[in-house]
Order: C-alpha cells, then structure tokens, then sequence
C-alpha cells in the first residue's frame, strides 16, 4: 500500500487510487487498508481509476521531458480542439455549466503560478469574448485577504494536477459560502475536480517537468473555449484560428536551434533578465519569466513595459538582457519606444515579435495568428529560451532545486 497526495506520483506502481476525505484515518499495511471517521466508523469506499497512457511516461529520445512537453503542445493543442468539438463540428462545453455561468454576473479566478498566468489571459478572454467582468486571484492571498464579493459569482479553480492545496483552500471556504464553482485542470479525478460543481479538463497528458508548459497553454485554449462558448457573438472562428496557432507552433518548435543561439547570446553567464511587453504580451511575459527563473536560476522579472520608467529601469546596466514581446498592433510603437529606453541605458535587447510588425533588427519573427490567441504562440520560444538557458548552465531542467511538480501542502 501507498499513500500519496498526488496519484501521478506512484502511477507507475497502480492505476487503482482510494480518495481520503477530511477527517478520515487510514490504516495502512503492505497488503490492505482500512479507513475510519475520527470517531471510529468504517468507512467502504471503492477505488477509482487513473487513466494514464504509460507510454506519455516514458521520455523516449528526448534529453527531459520538459522538451518533449514543448514539443506536443502542437499536439495538445488539436487534441483540446478535438475533445470539445460536437457532432456539428462546433465547439461546446457541458451544458449545465454552460447554463450555470451565464446565470452568474461575475467570475473571480484563483489559482497560484503557473495557473495564475494563464487566469489573466482568461479574464481577458472572458471579458472581451463574453462580456463576463473577471478578478483574478493568487489561491494563497486570497485564503487569508479575500476580496468583497457581491451579486452572483462563479469562482474559476485553475490548476494543472488539481491537488493544489492553496487553491483548495479557497475552494473550501467558496463551497462552505454557497458560489458555485468550476475548476479547469489537467487531473480527472483530482480533489480540486471531484470538490468543485464542474470541471473542464485540459486533456493535455501527463506532464512530468517541474516547469509547467503543455498544461500552461493547454490552460490557455480552454480558457478561450469557455469564452467563445459563451459569447453571443463570436466574432472569430475559434476552431479554425486555434488550428492556424497549432501550425505555427510547428514552425517554431523545428526552428530550436535559432532559439538555442539566442539563448547563448542574451542569457550566458547572466545574473538578471527581463521580460516586457503591454496587454497579453505583459501577461506572457510574466509566465516567461516564470519559466527563465524557475529552472535556470536567473533573476528574472516580467514587466509590463510602460512601467519600467516608474522606478526599475534603475537597474538596467550595460548588458543587462531585456527581451521585448511584440504581438498587438495597438501598442507595439509604445512598446517600441519602451526598448529604447532600455537600450539606451545599456540594456543588450532581443525583440520577438509577430510577423506584420517586425522590424529589420528584430532578432525572432512569429507566424502571424488572430491577435487574441498570440499568448499561445509568444510563450513558446520563451519556454525555449528557459530550456536552452538552463542546460548551458549545467541544472537539471526537469526538476529544479527546492520545487516540487505538485504543491499539495499549505
């Protein structure tokens, strides 16, 4: 018998799990179990099963798997597509949740990292494609410090294994006040899924890396789905466009030696970095620099650009990295005149940007995708960026130190 507080940690052992309940005791030997109320009641509850393709376990000619995880996002992205295509060839979520959320007159989203990215491109999506006004959350702050909530809120859980015990606190005391909620993870089966009225799953597989990429921008894509499902005008063929950003993912993916390169240029024997960039460009650039710090142990801030001017731009020195995303036409001159603040400061600046915006001297051009989905296509270089920093350094991309896949404690 094993005790684990995440089944994807012993799935190699079993695809048979038996959940515990709060206020439950578990007596454990090498061949049985038995499980108790505090108060001495036996408790029989039947097991359920992980489904897992244990060939998703195996890194096969890959180096890490956080490689291999850059590299099925393509992949992942279609399957997403897929899952939530109906028989007319149109997208569609549950329709009980979908009746839930148009009855509610606000969303407030929760999650921590990672997740916490990816919920800022969903309150963008939510508002601008479903018209829904959207807060979002870190799960740890919200737990001690939670906001005023009025009128009819759903609360959105946003977690990649679904046992993130920050969230799960939240998730507790939202129940205990009567909100209806929706958690959108990677885990069938998971506390944060079987505790929550609804779930979407992000079907993007097992992801084994520390560092979050797949669930990240399978987080992304489900985010945009709940949105497109739920506006009255959806001014854009998802379907279709989601398509357009797998194809370009292609093409980025088979270029990883240019983003080698750069990653030897900008970021060898470097201390600090930034990541800048305004509206989505902003929130990837925070994922971005996630990603460059977590695994590489380079100071990285992601910022969003006009702020700089207000106080950091003190420490720009001569050499200083400053990669700038460029993605939205509206503010790209802005951000542009942003990269020569730095760089006259000393700042060594990359440019990615996407085709349509480019400049000569732009050191990364990507394939141009519909403007709301360039979070999908922007943050998989910098997930390269982040890989190739780090073997050069000689760290363990898959697991960092003092980081754990799944946080399951407070």
């Amino acid at each position: 018998g094993v005790v684990a507080s995440d089944a994807m940690a012993t799935i190699q052992l079993t695809d048979q799990y038996v959940e515990i309940h709060d206020g439950e005791m578990v007596q454990l030997t090498n061949t049985d179990f038995a499980i108790e109320t505090v108060s001495g009641s036996v408790i029989n509850r039947a097991p359920y099963k992980a489904t897992v393709d244990a060939a998703d376990l195996e890194k096969g000619m890959y180096p890490y798997y956080m490689l291999k995880e850059i590299d099925e996002q393509p992949a992942v992205l279609r399957r997403i597509v897929q899952q939530y295509q109906n028989s007319a060839g149109e997208l569609e979520i549950p329709n009980e949740l979908k009746q839930a959320v148009q009855a509610v007159d606000r969303i407030h989203i929760v999650a921590c990292g990672t997740s916490y990215h990816a919920g800022w491109l969903g309150k963008h999506f939510l508002e601008k494609m479903a018209g829904i006004p959207t807060e979002v959350h870190i799960a740890s702050e919200f737990s001690y410090n939670p906001p005023l909530i009025t009128g009819n809120p759903l609360f959105v859980f946003i977690s990649q294994s679904g046992e993130t015990a920050d969230s799960r606190q939240v998730l507790v005391k939202i129940k205990e006040w009567g909100y209806p909620t929706l958690t959108i993870t990677n885990v069938q089966g998971s506390t944060l899924s079987r505790e929550a009225d609804h779930t979407l799953l992000l079907h993007a597989g097992p992801e084994i890396a520390v560092a979050s990429t797949k669930a990240y921008t399978a987080q992304i894509s489900v985010l945009a789905i709940l949105a497109a499902t739920l506006s009255e005008e959806n001014d854009f063929a998802l379907i279709h466009e989601l398509g357009i950003v797998a194809n370009a993912m292609d093409s980025i993916i088979a270029e990883k030696e240019q983003i080698a390169e750069l990653a030897e240029a900008y970021l060898t024997d470097k201390r600090s970095a930034f990541y800048i960039g305004r509206g989505l460009d902003y929130y990837v650039s925070m994922e971005a620099a996630l990603k460059l710090k977590e695994i590489s142990y380079v100071q990285t801030e992601g910022f969003a650009a006009g702020e700089l001017k207000h106080g950091t731009i003190a420490l720009i020195e001569e050499g200083t990295p400053v990669i700038a995303l460029i993605t939205q036409a509206e503010n790209a001159s802005h951000t542009r005149g942003n990269i020569e603040e730095v760089r006259s400061r000393g700042a060594h600046t990359c440019v990615c940007v996407m085709e349509g915006l480019q400049q000569e001297s732009d050191q990364l051009v990507l394939p141009a995708v519909h403007p709301m989905l360039t979070p999908l296509l922007a943050v998989v270089p910098t997930q390269l960026l982040a890989y190739y920093a780090t073997l050069q350094r000689g760290f363990d991309v898959d697991k960092p130190r003092n980081l754990a896949k799944s946080v399951t404690v407070e």
